[in-house]
């Protein structure tokens, strides 16, 4: 019989790798993995909830937040717009950013082991607009963000990581220079947060290598390419010589879609009911399966009840009542039967609208189809997307229709009396994204030398920027176009 009993020093050894072991199991989940809430203040009130509640985003689509903190340090002559370096950092992006608060409207923090940087529907949904150059801006939740470059965001996160800049070594001098990590997480960040963080941020540039294609213009402020968007991200399908830009929608009182009535949701009418949409555009801030399908479903309806009962905002501004009343029998005879009637809501065909082609072109039934499986492959139940080829534009509800500038599905047309312009007479170049509201024409200033410096420009001669069609009213005096702009102010 032989004896295996081990010596005392052994034993020790082991037990206290043992305790080493556990002690930096504990950490590593406390550092890399443990959620926490967000304070209180986020959910304050349901605007600030909408403003700055964390969605889930953080978990696959978070950003370290000391990465996000200085990387307009280490690299501001990757913030351009028109080609040209923007400076001020983040807000050189046009994102809406309140006085006081630490991240712009959109952008939200958690801690999961670390605290991370993400964004929530806001960032795509808050308005902002100004009297005059002097004032203020007023934030409208809700409202399309219109001063926002998302395309500009994403190409710069991407940028930064292909960098050779972007190392350990000279974010971690630039880290050290604004706070004072813990020996643990210094650590952290240096030998894996980092590193890990440039390896993600380089695999996202295969799905927006469509975002790089010189024959495809830049976005700019206030659009997006959704349904691409979409194929490349959710359903991972292959790129095509597919383009659709569209501006940001409004999300206000959204009980006015009744899916039993025919509504369809989203500019081609592709989805089927709000909930589908609320849905679909939380998954593609999460970039991935939800971490928690409970806390992602409640934060889906809340959003859901949210924004059905949000109601569209009233024009600030003072009416002509005398002009509007004149307005009001034009809008009967020349809007009403798309836009007050039982076709409002529901997509109506390309051939009657006109307006340019491009993000009809971007998605079709297979897409749809595919879509949907992955979403129920996810454990996730919804009406989801409409599983036919897209043949037209929805007509829109006109509520709040004063803040909703740019104009038509691809924002092509500055301001509601320029869309009562025959399509030779509209203009044909002009700037996105300055927010100083012009209380004539009913939209944004989007000539002058501000906007021309501030916003970015948007030739309708470019592919997906067509300002063809809605031909409507275009035939009524001037005087008739001034009070019906001024109905429409009522709205």
């Amino acid at each position: 019989m032989i004896s295996c009993a081990c010596k005392p020093w052994v034993k020790g050894l082991v037990f206290f790798a043992v305790v080493v072991g556990i002690l930096g199991a504990m950490i590593g989940y406390d550092r890399g993995f443990r959620e926490h809430s967000q304070p209180a203040w986020t959910s304050a009130t349901p605007e600030m909830r909408f403003k700055y509640g964390s969605i889930g985003a953080e978990h696959d689509a978070g950003v370290p937040y000391w990465i996000f903190y200085v990387l307009p340090r280490i690299f501001p002559d990757k913030l351009l717009q028109d080609g040209k370096v923007a400076p001020g950092g983040y807000a050189a992006l046009g994102v809406p950013w309140e006085q006081g608060q630490e991240l712009p409207v959109g952008f939200t923090k958690k801690t999961i082991g670390f605290p991370r940087v993400a964004n929530n529907c806001a960032v795509c949904h808050t308005t902002s607009y100004r009297v005059s150059a002097e004032t203020n801006p007023v934030l409208v939740v809700g409202g399309p963000a219109h001063t926002t470059n998302v395309e500009a965001f994403f190409r710069y996160l991407i940028d930064c990581a292909k960098d050779p800049r972007f190392n350990a070594d000279i974010l971690m001098a630039e880290i050290n220079r604004v706070t004072e990590l813990d020996p643990i997480d210094k650590l952290l960040y240096r030998f894996f947060i980092i590193p890990i963080t440039r390896q993600r941020l380089l695999e996202r540039e295969a799905q927006f290598a469509w975002i790089y294609r010189p024959d495809f213009p830049d976005w700019g402020r206030g659009r997006d390419d959704a349904m691409n968007l979409t194929k490349y991200f959710m359903i991972r399908a292959p790129m095509d010589d597919t383009f659709g830009p569209t501006d940001m929608p409004s999300v206000w009182n959204l009980k006015k879609y009744d899916w039993a009535r025919g509504h369809r949701m989203n500019y081609a009418g592709d989805s089927n009911d709000a909930y589908s949409v609320i849905m679909d555009s939380a998954l593609g801030l999460l970039g991935a399966a939800p971490a928690n399908k409970e806390d992602f479903l409640g934060q889906v309806k809340w959003l859901h009840t949210y924004l059905t009962q949000l109601p569209a905002p009233p024009y600030p501004f003072p009416i002509d009542r005398a002009r509007a009343d004149a307005g009001k029998p034009l809008f009967a005879a020349h809007c009403a039967r798309c836009h007050a009637s039982e076709l409002t809501g529901r997509p109506l065909p390309l051939a009657e609208i006109g307006t340019d082609r491009g993000r009809l072109d971007s998605w079709n039934k297979g897409a749809a189809i595919k879509a949907n499986q992955v979403v129920r492959e996810m454990g996730l139940d919804r009406r989801g997307l409409v599983e036919e080829d897209l043949q037209g534009y929805v007509a829109a509800f006109l509520d709040g229709i004063w803040l909703k500038a740019p104009y038509l599905h691809n924002g092509s047309v500055p301001t509601l009396r320029d869309l009562l312009e025959p399509v030779a007479n509209r203009p044909r170049v002009f700037w996105r994204g300055y927010d100083v509201y012009d209380q004539k024409k009913g939209g944004f200033v989007n000539d002058t030398p501000e906007a021309k410096r501030v916003g970015t420009r948007l030739d309708t001669g470019s592919r997906g920027g067509g300002n063809q069609g809605h031909e409507f009213g275009t035939g009524l005096s001037a005087l008739e176009k001034e009070a019906l702009v001024e109905y429409l102010k009522t709205l």
